[in-house]
């Protein structure tokens, strides 16, 4: 099918222009003023933002804790990644038995996945344990498209300080990028201890547990290491302070060329108000782990993205069902499971709160399209309006609305932007040159999406 788009505010990676795209064969073929050309379908973009597709390099599609599993599986969730104009995700998979080999995760999110994405998507490795065949699967992983991998500093799964070296040390050698959630394990272990001795098991006390300084401390810790294992690509997920941004900043004046900072939606949106003043079946919505911030981190972030500090936003969407796996352990926050729905919200509330905040549209779709997808290797297809690139698109309307659970499209059964007033609101989405989403419907497929492999850049 052909698409031409007319008269639309075009966000390019530098510059904001009113152009026209015409769309075949999957691609962007041609940007331009006031092309003539014919197109079976011509869409009028006047007075409406037009920016590339999203691209969520953080979520958590049917990730399984045991007891509980994230609500959205692959299906549900890119329908309402979709909704919001996302068209990319890469995801963070989750763990199987003790021993599993790193293949054997990525054969397993290859099942449930497959045949279900409305949009296209990746996976990023993970590991649970180190050991030597686990190590060189990490280049065998990259052959297979998949040169990125996810470890934890905290959890039952964290790798401890001379795996992490192992795991970066390898990393460098083979070019593949780490990602790491960044948390003190033992410094949470002591304050969850003495709060569950005193009692103190409503929901605030899930972020008295887990300080600014534990995420801090562990970026700072990681950024030393890497150090040592002589600047490999290390990424830093969902970083939610002041002092983790600034132990990141710190780490590039000293040096350091390939370090990344991811931050998410709710931690640029909201605070730990929403614990703190909030009755505890209110407050256990928004338990996620690193936990929500104060003001000032909220604002340290923007300042961040102001000044280039921050490279991504991404949502680390995984939900869960409120009324039977959150609201039953509203007061007892050690039984909760940690994590929280955004990823159908990222797009309208990100431009919504930049634009309030005077940054430029390019320089947010950026991290919310263009920088995500050259550090994770899809650039050469995603993430921005370039000709010969895949035609994803979105397309907005400068008007506003209020986000409700009744209008979103996640599985799960509440927003945690509930009662959130936008400035733009997503009109169409065309996700590889076919319209999912216009005025008139949806028309997004189950099976539509494509396993994206990747190929980082020797240099980012």
């Amino acid at each position: 099918m052909s698409i031409l788009i007319k008269n639309g505010t075009v966000v390019l990676d530098e510059k904001i222009e009113n152009l026209d795209i015409y769309i075949e064969d999957e691609k962007i073929q041609k940007i331009g003023k006031n092309l003539n050309l014919s197109a079976e379908k011509i869409i009028d973009a006047k007075d409406k933002i037009v920016t590339a597709g999203g691209v969520d390099v953080h979520t958590h599609m049917s990730l399984d804790l045991g007891k509980f599993v994230a609500c959205d599986d692959f299906h549900t969730g890119t329908i309402a990644a979709s909704y919001g104009a996302t068209t990319t995700i890469c995801d963070h998979i989750g763990a199987l038995e003790k021993g599993a080999s790193l293949h054997k995760l990525i054969d397993h999110y290859h099942d449930i996945a497959d045949g279900k994405a409305v949009i296209d998507y990746s996976f990023h490795g993970a590991m649970y344990e180190v050991n030597d065949e686990l190590i060189e699967e990490i280049e065998e992983l990259m052959d297979e498209g998949i040169p990125s991998i996810k470890i934890y500093s905290t959890y039952a799964g964290k790798l401890e300080d001379d795996e992490i070296l192992r795991v970066l040390k390898k990393a460098k050698e083979v070019g593949t990028i780490v990602c790491v959630h960044c948390e003190n394990d033992g410094l949470i272990k002591e304050l969850r201890k003495e709060a569950i001795e005193a009692g103190n098991l409503s929901p605030k006390y899930h972020a008295l547990t887990r300080p600014n300084e534990s995420e801090a401390e562990t970026i700072n810790r990681l950024a030393y290491l890497s150090k040592v294992a002589n600047d490999p690509k290390l990424y830093i997920v969902h970083t939610s302070t002041k002092q983790g941004l600034d132990e990141i900043k710190a780490a590039r004046a000293r040096g350091l060329k390939n370090i990344y900072c991811e931050t998410c939606t709710q931690y640029l949106v909201y605070d730990e108000s929403k614990y703190m003043d909030n009755p505890n079946e209110e407050a256990v919505k928004y338990i996620c782990a690193p936990p929500l911030r104060k003001k000032s981190d909220i604002e340290a972030l923007w300042e961040g993205i102001k000044n280039g500090d921050v490279d991504v936003i991404a949502t680390d969407h995984c939900p869960f069902i409120y009324e039977s796996e959150k609201k039953p352990y509203a007061d007892d926050f050690t039984k909760a499971p940690g994590g929280i729905p955004g990823v159908e919200e990222r797009m309208e509330v990100v431009l919504t709160e930049g634009l309030k905040r005077n940054i430029p549209l390019s320089k947010l779709t950026n991290l919310l399209c263009k920088n995500p997808a050259e550090i994770f290797g899809f650039s050469n297809k995603k993430g921005s309006i370039k000709e010969k690139k895949d035609a994803d698109i979105g397309i907005f309307s400068k008007i506003s609305y209020t986000i409700k659970e009744e209008n979103r499209h996640s599985k799960c059964d509440y927003t945690s932007y509930e009662g959130y007033k936008t400035d733009v609101k997503v009109d169409t989405v065309i996700a590889r040159g076919k319209i999912i989403l216009d005025k008139n419907g949806y028309y997004g497929k189950k099976g539509m999406g494509k396993f994206i492999k990747r190929k980082l850049d020797k240099e980012i």
